[in-house]
């Protein structure tokens, strides 16, 4: 992932000891890392009839849905992790703000499980991986560009202030740029907590119907 963000990114071409445009790229590059590894989390179960054996476990269904989940979102940490050495070489050639690049680091740890969450439940729904990545990778790039300053100018020229905040509030772009500032606000972490329980509800809701079915 660090390779991606460095190539794509431009990081030495900015020519600052900052990670502003390392982070930068990274709701773009979940685009499309996160709904390959959320797509076979329960698309697989179901094609492959397991999801069946899972569920007459003693455990119940939001037990599974959490637990699948998180230990998809440790593997996404991991490899945000693995980046830690450009933390490292960033403090070598100057001074950087180290709080904001912990917060940073956070906010995309934490943006990586929104996207996860949305995944997971697009992978209920189906039992083909294919079709699980691509509704996921449209659906997070809709949330994910409703923050951007383009949108918004579309917005702006004909709806109302009140509508154009709402849209904007709804972006992962809006509450990560938030975070890049250095300033982890408790509204940034509500939103990141709330969606992640709204789909991991969703994925439950939807898991149960199944096995009634």
């Amino acid at each position: 992932m660090g390779s991606f963000t460095f190539y794509f990114g431009q990081f030495f071409n900015t020519g600052r000891a900052e990670l502003d445009v390392f982070f930068g790229f990274h709701p773009w590059l979940y685009l499309f890392l996160i709904p390959a590894l959320s797509m076979r989390l329960w698309a697989e179960e179901q094609k492959s009839g397991t999801i069946e054996l899972l569920l007459t476990l003693p455990i119940p269904v939001s037990a599974a849905v959490v637990g699948k989940f998180l230990a998809a979102w440790a593997f996404a940490g991991i490899a945000l992790l693995l980046t830690f050495p450009i933390w490292l070489t960033v403090n070598y050639l100057g001074t950087p703000d180290n709080g904001v690049i912990f917060a940073s680091y956070l906010g995309s740890w934490l943006m990586a499980g929104g996207y996860l969450a949305i995944g997971s439940c697009i992978s209920a729904l189906t039992n083909n991986q294919v079709i699980a990545f691509v509704v996921t990778v449209v659906a997070c790039f809709l949330i994910t560009v409703s923050g951007h300053n383009i949108v918004l100018d579309f917005f702006q020229g004909w709806a109302p202030t009140a509508l154009v905040n709402a849209i904007s509030s709804f972006s992962f772009l809006t509450h990560f740029a938030a975070i890049m500032e250095g300033v982890i606000d408790i509204r940034d972490l509500i939103f990141f907590g709330a969606l992640i329980g709204l789909f991991l509800f969703i994925n439950v809701v939807v898991i149960d119907l199944k096995r009634a079915g």
